[in-house]
């Protein structure tokens, strides 16, 4: 970890009761039926435009958001389903979102990289790269102007961490103190590019020059990322301003559904699918410890394929928006406000 000029929270003792482990087990498992169904909808060409699945990330953001509170916002980039879910969005209305339909979190305008949802407070979904950074500063900006004791994740990839942009929300977020953790997704490509060739130095220490603190954390172990996090939630709620994360992780999919992914061996993928897959390490641990059968993991799996299934189902009954929508949510009358 880069030095601080405060120390961090000491390293919490219980990372995680067996209640909860079976919880990121049932949240990442959400995630990854759900995406591969969006997978299947895009083939059969039910969602429009570009879909970037989350597959192989899940312990990301299961682990970060395992440690936030209610009043905490979250704000990503247009790799975002998984941080949906994560937030407690339906899936029912995050589905009919990707399908473009009526019922969807932004009334089908928003598609797969821009929806939002207030009462979640979950703020996209962004589809300009690193343009998500210096929003939420802005939204960090408003829980210390207002007080309310709440904090902002923002979470996007290492292409995105490249972005100048980026660091001149470190230089105001440090200047300012803002309580904001920067999460970078490192899955090792921009795009097609490999992170060592498009990348110099270490990401988790780009904001030592700002006096921002950050730590590299495996990202495929959602116990080590809660770890982590709880110790950045601790460091930044006593108003010790941001720090970044870097999460070590890997897509078991291209960059999109229109990438072949060629780029990258065979070897490597499978590597990362058969050792290092989060859903099967968080399993194993379960099983291992006793608390918990394979029945119990079998009951959620059922669970879950219901769920997905049924958010498909109301995607594909849900009507698409009427026309007039193309004129509303454009233009916001301040004299009916005031």
């Amino acid at each position: 970890m880069a030095q601080a000029k405060k120390k961090t929270a000491s390293k919490p003792q219980n990372i995680a009761t067996p209640e909860q482990m079976l919880g990121f087990y049932k949240d990442m498992t959400l995630i990854r039926r759900f995406e591969e169904k969006a997978g299947q909808l895009y083939g059969m060409g039910l969602i429009g435009g570009f879909c970037h699945l989350y597959i192989g990330q899940e312990a990301v953001v299961t682990g970060v958001q395992s440690t936030l509170t209610d009043k905490d916002s979250v704000i990503t980039t247009y790799r975002d389903h998984g941080h949906m879910l994560a937030c407690d969005m339906d899936p029912k209305g995050v589905m009919a979102e990707l399908t473009g339909r009526e019922g969807g979190y932004s009334r089908g305008k928003g598609g797969s990289m821009h929806m939002f949802s207030l009462e979640k407070k979950f703020y996209g979904g962004h589809g300009i790269v690193g343009a998500n950074a210096p929003l939420g500063a802005g939204l960090a900006f408003a829980h210390k102007y207002r007080g309310d004791g709440g904090l902002t994740t923002c979470y996007y990839g290492d292409g995105a961490a490249n972005q100048g942009q980026v660091y001149e929300t470190y230089n105001m977020a440090s200047l300012w103190k803002l309580p904001i953790i920067f999460i970078i997704e490192n899955n090792k490509y921009g795009m097609g590019t490999s992170q060592e060739r498009h990348a110099a130095g270490e990401l988790y220490k780009r904001g030592e020059a700002y006096g921002i603190p950050g730590e590299k954390v495996d990202g495929m172990d959602v116990l080590k990322v809660r770890e982590a996090a709880l110790k950045a939630v601790d460091y930044v709620r006593e108003g010790n301003g941001p720090m970044i994360l870097e999460m070590e992780t890997y897509r078991f999919r291209g960059h999109s559904m229109s990438d072949p992914a060629k780029y990258r061996t065979k070897d490597e993928v499978n590597t990362f699918k058969n050792d290092r897959d989060p859903i099967t390490q968080i399993k194993d641990l379960i099983l291992k410890s006793g608390d918990y059968s394979e029945d119990d993991i079998k009951a959620i799996d059922k669970d879950i394929k219901a769920i997905v299934a049924e958010a498909a189902d109301f995607a594909q009954q849900s009507p698409e928006p009427d026309p007039s929508e193309l004129w509303t949510d454009i233009l916001l009358d301040t004299k009916e406000e005031a």
